[in-house]
């Protein structure tokens, strides 16, 4: 367990660090803004869909740590994969982050998005990492607004 926390703080660094993904498209078939009331943080997430697929995915925001690492992380793992692939792994996470601590966690396919697996056991943490994911639903579902619940 103390390596998965030595990782999760790792990339976490990493990725709010330098951010991968961090721009905008001018020309996206879908997007979103999500805010989570709480803490400030705040994405605004932009996609390029075709023929059900993902082609490309970004964001822009600032908040914590928690939350620019988790849009880092949730586009790399987006690119390329179809809305359905996107949608499942959406509740896969939502799932691995809400489970109650000491429960066991599936983690097959979740690949670099299993270091969130540590936020489940601060319940306000929860909010920052899935903020991004609300925003990805938002936009598929072509609502303009997402708040972290």
């Amino acid at each position: 367990m103390e390596d998965l926390r030595e990782l999760y703080q790792e990339v976490i660094l990493d990725h709010n660090n330098d951010p991968r993904n961090f721009r905008k498209i001018d020309f996206a078939t879908h997007d979103a803004k999500g805010y989570n009331p709480l803490c400030g943080d705040e994405v605004h997430l932009y996609l390029v869909v075709k023929e059900g697929r993902i082609e490309d995915i970004c964001f822009q925001g600032h908040g914590c740590a928690i939350s620019k690492a988790a849009a880092s992380l949730m586009t790399d793992a987006l690119k390329s994969k179809t809305v359905e692939e996107a949608e499942s792994l959406f509740h896969r996470f939502q799932e691995m982050v809400t489970q109650k601590p000491g429960m066991e966690i599936n983690f097959e396919g979740l690949g670099k998005l299993a270091v969130f697996a540590g936020v489940r056991e601060f319940p306000v943490r929860v909010k920052c990492a899935t903020l991004v994911w609300h925003a990805l639903e938002a936009s598929l579902k072509k609502k303009d607004r997402a708040t972290s619940e």
